[in-house]
């Protein structure tokens, strides 16, 4: 069972103001897309596109294990050192430097070139996908920012983040996503599914194959943005899937967590700035995530007692989580 004190100390989590890096948060999304395509080409489907995210590692974020041409390897975005690895299976490593300068379409070149020395390489769709920018990625010389220092804090709050994550993740016994980070959009998520199948949004009049893949199953998913054109600070997001009537009425703690219309429907959003200067920063976010799921899961009608794990914290403790 999870104790109701804080684990360790007060963890050291940095300012993410948006406006100071966003140019560097740019260009390490669409070096994350490149990378992230290579591992679509190289890893076997799986359900909800679970085969395509990125991990959070001890260094930055990874591939994990892919496959090519019966051979195995994983590429790094080591986030501590500022380097791109790839680590062959038959011992081989080779990378280069993550730095300011390196636009999109050299990195892109570089990481082919790299791949291809190890007899790795793979054709990917050449261009970003599910963002503001549509240049290829072989012609973007616009992208081009990296501050080591900005993306190094970042991954201090993704790495942390990530453990809470998980920490929340292991009060569930139903079907559940691992924590991972989806490169399209450039957010953690953890997502958890009722068992029911469910229409998937906008399934008419213009199905979406991936959305009809992602949403196939009733979710609670829960996430953290570094902030975008839309949402101009870090900031942690739960959504239910379908919508269910009255979900926005159910109360979300701590008090600056909020529900907010977006265009796919209602979220619960929570900025990273509250969390990192409450209390109790593991606390607050524990809150945040657990109301938001008590919403979705109540509010849909999900069996919340069956799909409770048996390492969950105690309803008497959930209930002064956050207050």
């Amino acid at each position: 069972m999870t104790d109701s004190a804080s684990i360790g100390p007060r963890p050291d989590l940095p300012e993410l103001p948006l406006g100071a890096w966003e140019a560097s948060k740019t260009t390490l999304h669409l070096w994350a897309q490149i990378v992230g395509k290579v591992r679509l080409r190289s890893t076997a489907p799986r359900n909800h596109w679970w085969h395509v995210p990125l991990y959070p590692d001890v260094r930055g974020l990874t591939t994990r294990r892919m496959q090519r041409a019966g051979r195995v390897f994983a590429i790094d975005l080591d986030l501590i050192d500022h380097r791109l690895v790839v680590r062959a299976g038959d011992g081989r490593v080779a990378s280069f430097e993550l730095t300011d300068g390196l636009s999109v379409a050299a990195f892109d070149e570089r990481l082919h070139a790299t791949l291809a020395g190890l007899g790795l390489d793979t054709g990917i769709i050449e261009r970003p996908y599910g963002v503001p920018m549509t240049t290829p990625f072989p012609a973007d010389v616009e992208h081009a920012s990296y501050d080591p220092k900005w993306v190094n804090a970042y991954w201090r709050v993704l790495s942390w983040v990530d453990g809470v994550f998980e920490e929340f993740a292991g009060w569930y016994q139903g079907k559940q996503s691992p924590v991972h980070l989806f490169w399209h959009s450039f957010d953690l998520a953890v997502t958890r599914f009722s068992g029911r199948p469910a229409d998937p949004p906008g399934e008419e009049p213009d199905p979406d194959p991936v959305a009809r893949e992602a949403y196939s199953h009733e979710v609670v998913s829960f996430g953290f943005w570094p902030g975008d054109a839309t949402t101009r600070e870090p900031t942690f997001y739960a959504y239910t899937s379908p919508e269910p009537d009255g979900l926005t009425e159910h109360e979300l703690r701590p008090a600056a967590a909020r529900w907010t219309q977006q265009p796919g429907g209602s979220q619960a959003h929570l900025a990273y700035e509250a969390v990192r200067t409450a209390p109790d920063p593991r606390l607050a976010l524990l809150a945040f995530l657990h109301t938001a799921y008590e919403a979705g899961a109540g509010a849909a009608y999900w069996d919340r007692e069956a799909l409770r794990s048996t390492f969950a914290p105690g309803p008497e403790w959930l209930e002064r989580l956050g207050r």
